[in-house]
């Protein structure tokens, strides 16, 4: 098999010399901790995760409890893309329990990129190389942790498919467009960014392995030829879904609502989301050691790639530079696109193949405290965070069913340190975001942030519960009942602020054992104190507005 790059012709070592590398029982080891993970802490710091967990809660049988039959409608119609985890929750939801179903989920969207990477990597390669235990620290990304579940599950069955379609290329062309349909459809449902990484990597393998096939006028002709029909096969499912439920995210009256990363802080920033969780330096610090294998055996000219993929990888990467932050009401565009270059440029390359058996004992002890330690940094944050988990329990234990619960939090002026890193990801990032959906199937009650974007969720809200509800929302600081400022920036895109004290019956405050950096601990009059658990305080609201008039904290002329 030609390679774009190979090791020397003359191996310095005899062939008995040659350690034989096995990477099966490190994949385990990480599959079962990801597994434990998972088991041990039922709502962990992954941001969107509380609020899929919500409406897989619904899908699954919650939707008929009492109130949500006034509250909720599923309608299928309202998109064709993004809703494998919906589906999956209206089919075996009530089968398996919410709970597993949406543990299971999230298992998956943690290994399933890996270990496609690693199938792919063993498929070109061949063997069980060391370099393959490497590529499971990109089971923890920044898209992982901001709980992209659709969309991480997706990446992984793009890798998979691929794999069967590498070894379909081969055999009658019927099969392989029948396979491309396919796949193609299961991956539009999925998300529809995974069928675009699909198409990337199916590109680069028709590419070959060498540069080769751009040298001459045929070869180019055959290539472009594949690769339309390849493309061909890929955009007639998600086009035939289209034209039966044309329904697209939105922004509103925004028109596309684009926001960029435009310096080059925010592009290095942004292609870090590959790599980056908690806290981005201690990303940094144990993925280093994996970029240096890479440049030795490059050095050394033990190193193997596959251009097709090298050509694949590229692409992507300038799409991770050049794509749009937010754009038709979805936010961060531009994290998806780092993950999939990542994800190709491991399965590129196979870093020293022939080594001895101390050099492959060198390389199997960094690689595998590389992944470890990040796996262990991950429990670690995810341990630390039950606390907060427990104080949202334990406030909603006081809600009764059929409320109407307004969440809010906190905003510290400074991120804390080590003590509460698994509060932010990424470069201050929230985790807690959407604890208060918990909200919905643990206290049956009400919460305006609940996921139902058109587009995106077959989930909707009826009347007159639409008035005060979002498709997606922010938690926003307890200052914008304070600071009249604050509101009229946000009640024209967050509607249930307008009349918050008549529609809502109680307050969550999410992060309240940290100081508010624009009213402290101050909170609006005509507020009762029911539960104080730490991180998480609940208010009933006294429907009569106060007599005296609103007293406004000196910190918001900070928020102006």
């Amino acid at each position: 098999m030609d390679r774009m790059a190979g090791p020397p012709a003359a191996a310095t070592e005899s062939a008995e010399a040659t350690a034989r590398q096995d990477s099966t029982i490190a994949i385990a080891v990480f599959v079962a901790l990801a597994a434990a993970l998972v088991v041990l802490f039922p709502f962990p710091p992954v941001l969107d995760y509380a609020n899929h967990y919500a409406r897989i809660w619904l899908l699954s049988g919650g939707i008929s409890e009492r109130p949500f039959p006034e509250i909720y409608a599923v309608d299928w119609n309202r998109t064709f893309t993004n809703v494998g985890i919906d589906l999956l929750a209206t089919g075996i939801g009530p089968l398996v329990g919410a709970d597993r179903l949406a543990r299971a989920l999230l298992f998956l969207a943690i290994v399933l990129p890996p270990l496609g990477a690693i199938s792919l990597h063993r498929t070109l390669f061949g063997g069980r190389h060391y370099w393959q235990i490497a590529m499971l620290s990109l089971g923890w990304c920044a898209t992982m942790i901001g709980g992209f579940i659709n969309f991480q599950i997706g990446l992984g069955m793009a890798l998979f498919f691929a794999c069967a379609d590498l070894r379909l290329q081969r055999r009658n062309f019927a099969l392989l467009f029948a396979w491309r349909l396919a796949a193609a459809l299961l991956l539009t449902v999925m998300h529809i960014f995974s069928l675009g990484f699909y198409m990337a990597i199916v590109c680069g393998l028709e590419f070959s392995w060498r540069f080769n096939i751009v040298r001459s006028k045929a070869g180019l002709v055959r290539l472009a030829g594949r690769l339309a029909l390849a493309l061909g096969a890929c955009v007639l499912p998600p086009f035939a879904l289209y034209l039966r439920s044309p329904a697209l995210p939105d922004a509103g009256d925004n028109g596309l609502a684009l926001a960029w990363n435009d310096s080059v802080v925010l592009i290095v920033m942004n292609l870090l989301s590959a790599i980056t969780t908690y806290i981005p330096l201690v990303d940094v610090v144990l993925v280093l050691p994996l970029l240096l294998i890479c440049t030795r055996a490059s050095r050394a000219g033990d190193i193997r790639v596959h251009a097709g993929l090298a050509v694949a990888a590229g692409g992507l990467l300038l799409l991770s530079c050049v794509s749009p932050r937010h754009m038709l009401g979805t936010g961060w565009i531009s994290w998806r696109f780092p993950i999939m270059t990542a994800l190709v440029a491991m399965a590129m390359v196979c870093p020293f193949a022939s080594l001895s058996r101390r050099q492959a004992l060198m390389l199997a002890l960094v690689v595998n405290l590389a992944v470890f330690g990040r796996t262990g940094w991950i429990g670690w944050n995810w341990w630390l965070a039950q606390k907060d988990v427990a104080a949202v329990e334990a406030v909603l234990k006081k809600v009764p069913v059929g409320a109407a619960v307004l969440p809010l939090g906190h905003d510290p002026g400074m991120v804390s340190g080590l003590a509460h890193s698994s509060r932010y990801f990424f470069f201050r990032e929230e985790t807690f975001w959407h604890l208060p959906t918990l909200a919905t199937p643990l206290a049956h009650a009400f919460v305006p942030t609940l996921f139902t974007a058109k587009g995106k969720q077959p989930l909707s809200v009826l009347p007159p519960w639409s008035e005060i509800a979002v498709p997606e929302g922010n938690l926003l600081s307890i200052g914008v009942l304070l600071c009249p400022a604050m509101m009229q920036v946000y009640e024209n895109f967050t509607p249930y602020l307008s009349d918050w004290r008549g529609r809502f019956d109680f307050i969550l405050v999410a992060n309240a054992d940290i100081l508010d950096r624009y009213v402290g601990t101050v909170m609006p009059a005509g507020l009762t104190l029911i539960e104080d658990a730490g991180f998480a305080k609940l208010y009933a609201i006294d429907k009569a507005p106060p007599a005296e008039p609103l007293s406004i904290p000196a910190g918001c002329a900070a928020a102006l």
